[in-house]
């Protein structure tokens, strides 16, 4: 069993940054790759952002990518999220989930375990 815990959420004005990180425990981490979710008021859960086990490997939503960046430390049995050039529009709950999935995966089905989420505002 593995539990997630996020933090590092806030409000931040358009245009700023903000790091999320996610601590992982109960398990053996590497083994996961892990993912970072989003869900707005109203709105499904959307994918953000993956990682593999390794750290080798990334893969990001369109709406993301090139502003955000995702990554990992085994050893700490942390992912982080950097999260830059924030748009009203990236205003949600920020969720790290964990899968046991090897090839990659953006449906939050396919992932085993999930933290409790922490909110991120990005005001105009």
């Amino acid at each position: 069993q593995v539990q997630l815990v996020e933090s590092g959420g806030g409000l931040v004005q358009a245009g700023g940054s903000l790091r999320l990180s996610c601590a992982a425990s109960g398990g053996t981490f590497s083994s996961y790759a892990m993912g970072w979710f989003r869900q707005a008021p109203g709105k499904e859960r959307e994918f953000v952002a993956r990682i593999s086990r390794s750290g080798s490997s990334t893969y990001y939503a369109d709406s993301v990518k090139g502003r955000f960046t995702i990554s990992r430390d085994n050893a700490k049995n942390m992912v982080y999220l950097q999260m830059n050039s924030l748009k009203p529009e990236d205003t949600a709950v920020y969720y790290c989930a964990a899968s046991r999935v090897v090839v990659i995966t953006t449906t939050p089905q396919r992932y085993d375990y999930w933290g409790q989420g922490t909110q991120v505002t990005v005001s105009s």
